[in-house]
């Protein structure tokens, strides 16, 4: 996907998270919440194998700090705005990434059950790109259920 949005001289490249929410929620709506994670998840994925190679972080051996770093300038405060990437860290086979502001989390009330689906797709289609093996990811800790970070955690699926 490029960067350049002809089309949109003027408005340029970003939109509201209002919006953006609005679309999630009446996906769910239409389609229901599991189609929707599912779907979102998927549009996700895809847009982080890009991401990843378009930083040239395919098949990687960086570490996983400067692939956090790279990761949160291309979607952190000084790229998309999607989130920001704190950090990756490995813990045995489980990789562990910690986000902050994330656009799924924005505007929900404390204790709501909303899971960041897209962001946690966009890093582990990323993440999977990074790595050239196949993963599973789940969302395990939420600022918006007492998390200091939305966190996501990955295995290796054989």
């Amino acid at each position: 996907m490029s960067n350049s949005l002809s089309s949109r001289p003027t408005l340029g490249q970003f939109s509201s998270i209002v919006c953006f929410k609005s679309v999630i929620t009446g996906m769910e709506e239409a389609l229901g919440e599991k189609a929707t994670a599912i779907a979102l998840i998927a549009a996700g994925r895809a847009r982080g194998k890009e991401l990843a190679k378009s930083l040239g972080l395919s098949g990687s051996t960086q570490d996983l700090a400067v692939i956090a770093a790279k990761l949160n300038e291309a979607i952190g405060a000084n790229g998309t705005h999607l989130t920001a990437v704190d950090k990756i860290v490995q813990e045995g086979d489980l990789i562990k990434v910690y986000c902050s502001e994330t656009v799924c989390s924005a505007g929900e009330p404390q204790g709501s059950n909303r899971k960041c689906t897209f962001t946690m797709g966009a890093v582990w289609g990323a993440l999977t790109e990074v790595t050239g093996k196949k993963l599973r990811g789940t969302h395990t800790e939420s600022v918006l259920r007492g998390g200091t970070h939305d966190v996501f955690e990955f295995t290796t699926v054989e």
